[in-house]
């Protein structure tokens, strides 16, 4: 087994553990939190989130990116880990600082909770991941965070009951975050060498890791502040409707895009070496590997929607399938644009092309976020996200129209879009069969499983022949 084919596997079978573990306690917070506890976190753990997004600042596409290329020399890879690592550090304790300051002159909301977020902070500091995917060596990660989300899943059915339930849920969310980007501390300790280096070794990772920072901290604005406007301009209960939709749209989408990133550093590597027809060639593969799950992942999701969220989620939460069923085809959108960020834009270093496409995102959903959400509340947030995710998804496309084949990338995804659209259109009769809402679901997943990969036998079995 190739190492991208062994680095995928891991990832996926990361993946699916972090698709099953909310199957177990998202329902159980839900329950037990209620719509306004799940706001709550939500809520301040966007707010927390800013702050360590200015600690990790670009670090994590840039390192990643740089680690690929130098990992043969562990001088030069020493060199370049301790350059990009100090100002990760000394952001993170300015960040630190910050933070305490809004929280003792600034914040009257939820403070007990808020003060807790600040471990999620502390972790950020200690988040090398990026060292070691640059490295391809995925297998520690994932080993890592299987042992301590496993771990933590068995806490939160310990602890996480009654009045106190939310101080011990955020407790041991951002506890066991913070342990696992500590374990990693001891294993980065063989793979480097610790010397002085000097400020021009820091310096020359500066710039990268600002202009890279910049669509991060754009993108966050259509992934995290929609939750914080909610909060604002409507009530903290719709916050915890629009988190729990979220995540049942996230989950399917967290195995496609992993395959994002195992190839940014393969990609990386491949382009150090200048070999733009291999880089062609896996991107490609990717988008048939990723377009093959985002259709049927799509319309799958509105499919069982109605039925699926009130079983899931409780009765507290029944709004909650309508932003679901719009949510969702944003799979579609973000698996196409994560393709062409991590394998074209980022390694080649088109950093312009990427920041002014998730700028205008981001405007888009600043935008319809002031107009729709003290209108429509969590649907106008949905919207706002789809809008932006969108734009994004068709500025990069345009930007790299001349450089990749995009209308073959089309009729790959058009056969993927009939082959899901035959298995939605029967998948949705089925719900009007008399059963109970359990079995009906478990029948639409295995009947929409067989049909869509009956249609699409030709490329399962080339897939698995290889």
């Amino acid at each position: 087994m190739n190492s991208i084919r062994r680095n995928l596997v891991y990832n996926i079978l990361y993946q699916i553990l972090v698709m099953f573990l909310p199957i177990i306690t998202v329902p159980y917070i839900s329950r037990t939190l209620g719509k306004v506890g799940v706001g709550i976190f939500s809520y301040t753990y966007s707010i927390v989130y800013y702050f360590m997004l200015i600690t990790l600042l670009g670090i994590e596409n840039h390192g990643n990116r740089m680690i690929a290329r130098v990992r043969s020399d562990k001088e030069e890879l020493s060199k370049t880990f301790l350059g990009i690592y100090s100002i990760q550090i000394t952001s993170g304790l300015l960040m630190v600082v910050s933070y305490v300051v809004y929280m003792l002159f600034i914040n009257k909301k939820y403070e007990v909770v808020s003060w807790i977020q600040i471990i999620y902070l502390i972790s950020a500091i200690f988040d090398i991941n990026w060292f070691f995917f640059g490295l391809e060596e995925f297998k520690i990660t994932v080993t890592r965070n299987t042992l301590v989300k496993v771990l933590s899943l068995f806490l939160i059915f310990v602890f996480v009951k009654g009045e106190n339930g939310l101080f011990y849920y955020t407790l041991i969310m951002s506890l066991s975050t913070c342990i696992s980007q500590m374990l990693l501390i001891p294993i980065l300790l063989k793979r480097i060498s610790f010397f002085k280096i000097g400020f021009r070794d820091v310096k020359k990772h500066l710039r990268p890791v600002f202009v890279l920072f910049f669509p991060v901290v754009v993108v966050s604005i259509y992934t995290v502040m929609d939750k914080i406007m909610l909060g604002e301009l409507a009530d903290v209960s719709y916050v915890g409707i629009y988190e729990q939709a979220n995540k049942m749209v996230k989950i399917p989408l967290s195995i496609i895009t992993a395959l994002g990133t195992v190839m940014l550093p393969r990609i990386s590597n491949l382009v150090s070496m200048n070999q733009k027809d291999k880089v062609i060639e896996y991107i490609e593969k990717s988008v048939k590997f990723m377009m093959f799950l985002a259709f049927p992942m799509w319309l799958g999701l509105v499919s069982i929607a109605d039925k699926f969220i009130p079983l899931f989620l409780g009765s507290e939460f029944l709004g909650a399938s309508e932003i679901v069923k719009l949510m969702s085809i944003v799979i579609v959108f973000i698996s196409f644009a994560n393709i062409t960020r991590t394998q074209y834009l980022i390694p080649y270093e088109r950093d312009k092309d990427y920041i002014i496409s998730t700028s205008i995102g981001a405007v888009v959903n600043f935008v319809l976020n002031l107009l729709l959400i003290p209108v429509c509340q969590a649907v106008g947030a949905c919207i706002g996200t789809i809008g932006a995710e969108m734009v994004v998804m068709l500025y990069q496309c345009i930007a790299l129209k001349d450089e990749l084949p995009l209308f073959k990338y089309a009729r790959i995804c058009v056969k993927y879009f009939i082959g899901a659209i035959v298995m939605y259109c029967i998948i949705g009769r089925i719900d009007r069969i008399k059963m109970n809402d359990a079995a009906i679901i478990i029948l639409q997943v295995v009947i929409g499983i067989v049909i869509y990969g009956s249609v699409n036998f030709k490329y399962i079995k080339k897939l698995m022949i290889k």
